[in-house]
């Protein structure tokens, strides 16, 4: 069932909204965010309008207030109920009220209600936010203004939440940066046009960039900082307020952790994948929309890439309303059931109407796992789900019997089902919009899929004797080499001598004990305005709210505590709402109020293209350490039918006509990849080598000579094609691989070339 955002009239005219300006501070891996919405009620008489918006899954929302005219009302944090009564109280007796409040269904969807504008009567809006910045494979920092809800599909029996989708929208956006840090800055990027970056000091740790003017709504605004030094463990203490109760979270000190685990080399090096791996692909009707609305766009389903390690066991499920899986259960991988797995992708296509995600993971989790063979999930959707909680409670309560990897496709996909996801099934998210490539990332959580499970993870702290802390953040169960782990906890006493603390990780990799240290200054970091302490009091709330839907344990006493964390901190969650009132504002009603909602401009495009699969196998012995799997991997890159990107794109191109032992043809199809004609490439061809190896090689050349700044692509295709070379057995190649650089314009030695 579908339910578009709720408040219309009858001539479906458009909400009062002019304007949203933004201002974003990071510092360092952290963003504090403050949105202005203008308000004109531009009717006769009073309105009430509401906007639902989405903001990112983990923000910490800790400021709402309104002006009219010169005067502010600042919001106060208060029980939803409660809150909820006093706006309709207000609203019914003619005062100014403003409500704003987090879905209970999923914490990224905000509803904003605005009562009892005068006629002609002008109100700012403004809501403040803190929230971390993930890292990116590259070591950038994300930072995402969701510009873009999709409706979220929610399975009949639920509660609605309500949606939008913002398109040609009749207000705009303005956008100002200002990123600071104790490193330097090395550049911003984003999928967005941005004004010139303007740095702030010589030594380029402080600088501003602004969105330039335009922006459409047609996709999230995602914002790139790249750091000049790749990201170190680290430690922000913060103070707590003097004037909060004692003992409490926003008196005592708070400390932020951040952890990049390095696991020993000779544990990387050895590393081979068994492994029960799981695909989950959206085919709801919304994975047939364009990844975006601009020039090139994709449709979301035939941008998928599959990457699975052989000698293992695999599936492959397709879900919309129901759900459907290729096999009863997972089977071993050989050439028959990829054959089979092969005729079944080709017909796949986007029909299978809206997003249940729920009842094709419990299916799944219902399958016996293979013993030595540990089950990864890899879920692929646009996350247009209105159960997002229920959701990620299932994924956490089976977390120690699979590790799950996420993709967010396409503009407006949910952050919180998407990093939930991953969160609670001890995986990694990933995020594919725009114009981005997916192999890169795919990549990405397919190294982090092949290292090993972290075991007994297990957390110290080394304090001055009168400090004791308090972890906040729920206990560690994943950790990937390189990526980032967050520890937030409360420090309670003040050090009379020692002004050093020290946290040690310990955990076992591979059966090898293993074990990662920080010291860091207990002396506060000033200016950092409460946002480590709000980040830490939402990352608790989030836990008590699932420790609250587990029922397992006194429900009205967690809800009481998170309630009564919520208003101390002034920190939004489920149970609480920000709620202002303008008692001044006080005027007669006659009639009911005009109700307004946002304009709605869904794109919907009916070009369900089926996908075709290619398949790749590399010989272990020749995998590079970090991807050495068993015996062979598989590939498959999900194009559409009719392909017109691998006319485009000279790499998919290539990798589409290699053959499943590894090898190319010498054809008309492989030298127009090389800008050639097949006389030329067989004219050119060494007397003792075939067409196959000598095409082979040439390919080979090419990717290394032409194609390396994306290696990371097509790493396992060469390591294929090379181990196929050596299985020939014909001989010195060297000659040939001088002749292959002359006809392709390369310098690629045979040794790079692994031959």
């Amino acid at each position: 069932r579908m339910e578009i955002c709720g408040l219309v009239t009858e001539k479906n005219e458009t909400v009062p909204l002019k304007s949203i300006s933004v201002q974003v501070l990071v510092q360092d891996h952290v963003a504090t965010v403050s949105s202005t919405l203008q308000y004109v009620n531009e009717e006769e008489r009073p309105l009430e309008a509401l906007f639902v918006f989405p903001l990112p899954a983990d923000a910490a929302v800790c400021h709402f207030s309104a002006k009219i005219g010169e005067q502010e009302i600042v919001a106060e944090v208060q029980d939803r109920e409660t809150a909820r009564d006093r706006y309709d109280d207000a609203v019914s007796s003619g005062q100014q009220a403003f409500l704003l409040e987090e879905s209970s269904e999923s914490p990224d969807v905000f509803r904003l209600s605005v009562g009892c504008l005068s006629a002609g009567q002008n109100a700012a809006v403004t809501i403040i936010y803190v929230t971390e910045l993930a890292v990116q494979d590259d070591h950038s920092l994300r930072f995402c203004l969701p510009a873009v809800l999709n409706p979220r599909y929610t399975p009949a029996a639920a509660g609605i939440v309500s949606e939008i989708s913002s398109g040609a929208v009749p207000y705009t956006l303005t956008l100002s940066v200002h990123v600071s840090s104790p490193k330097p800055i090395s550049k911003l990027e984003s999928s967005c046009t941005l004004d010139p970056l303007v740095f702030l000091h010589s030594d380029h740790t402080q600088a501003t960039v602004n969105l330039s003017p335009g922006h459409m709504f047609d996709k999230d605004v995602e914002l790139f900082v790249y750091y000049q030094d790749t990201h170190q463990p680290s430690a922000i203490v913060e103070a707590g307020v003097t004037t909060a109760p004692p003992g409490s979270l926003m008196r005592d000190t708070v400390v932020m952790i951040s952890l990049y685990p390095e696991f020993p080399e000779e544990v990387m090096s050895s590393l081979r994948a068994q492994g029960e791996f799981v695909f989950v692909i959206d085919r709801s009707g919304s994975m047939g929309d364009m990844m975006h609305h601009g020039k090139g766009a994709q449709n979301r389903i035939e941008s998928h890439v599959f990457i699975l390690p052989v000698g293992c066991y695999f599936n492959i499920y397709g879900f919309g309303s129901d759900f459907e899986s290729f096999f009863p259960h997972s089977v071993e991988y050989n050439q028959d059931t990829v054959d089979k797995a092969l005729k079944r992708v080709k017909k796949m296509k986007a029909d299978m109407g809206g997003t249940e995600i729920l009842q094709p993971l419990k299916h799944i989790y219902s399958q016996p796992c293979y013993p030595d063979h540990p089950r990864q999930l890899f879920v692929f959707t646009d996350g247009e789900v209105g159960n997002t909680k229920e959701v990620l409670d299932l994924v956490k309560s089976h977390v120690h019997s699979h590790r799950c990897f996420s993709f967010g496709i396409g503009e407006g996909a949910s952050a919180a089902l998407i990093t939930g996801m991953a969160r609670e099934g001890s995986g990694h998210a990933q995020f594919i919009t725009d114009t981005d490539r997916m192999q890169p990332k795919v990549m990405q959580s397919l190294r982090f899929a092949l290292q090993p499970a972290v075991l007994n993870i297990s957390v110290d702290w080394t304090l001055p004797d009168d400090v004791t802390v308090d972890t906040l953040s729920p206990p560690i169960n994943v950790l990937f080499q390189g990526q980032r782990t967050l520890i937030y906890a409360q420090l309670k006493g003040e050090s009379s001598g020692g002004s050093e603390g020290t946290v040690t990780v310990k955990y076992s990799l591979k059966d090898q004990p293993v074990t990662n240290q920080l010291h860091f200054c207990l002396k506060p970091t000033e200016e950092t305005q409460l946002s480590i302490h709000r980040l830490a009091a939402r990352t608790l709330i989030r836990s008590l709210e699932q420790e609250e839907r587990s029922g397992d344990a006194d429900v009205e006493g967690i809800r009481s505590r998170m309630v009564e964390l919520s208003v101390q901190a002034g920190v939004s969650s489920v149970h609480t709402a920000f709620i202002a009132v303008n008692k001044d504002s006080r005027q007669t009603v006659k009639g009911p109020l005009l109700q307004r909602g946002v304009f709605v401009n869904k794109y919907y495009d009916n070009a369900y293209d089926i996908f075709s699969v290619l398949f790749f196998f590399i010989p272990d012995r020749i995998a590079p350490r970090e991807f050495r799997v068993s015996a062979l991997t598989l590939v498959c890159l999900c194009v559409c039918s009719d392909a017109p990107e691998l006319q485009q794109d000279s790499l998919l191109q290539l990798v589409s006509l290699q053959k499943a032992s590894g090898c190319w043809d010498l054809d008309a199809t492989l030298a127009d990849v090389f800008g050639k004609t097949e006389d030329e490439l067989t004219n050119q061809k060494p007397a003792q080598v075939d067409g196959s190896v000598w095409a082979t090689l040439l390919a080979l050349i090419w990717l290394y000579g032409c194609k390396i700044e994306q290696q990371v692509e097509w790493q396992f295709v060469a390591m294929k094609a090379a181990s196929w070379i050596g299985s020939q057995k014909v001989g010195d190649l060297s000659q040939c691989v001088c002749e292959g650089n002359v006809m392709l314009g390369c310098q690629v030695t045979k040794e790079t070339l692994g031959i």
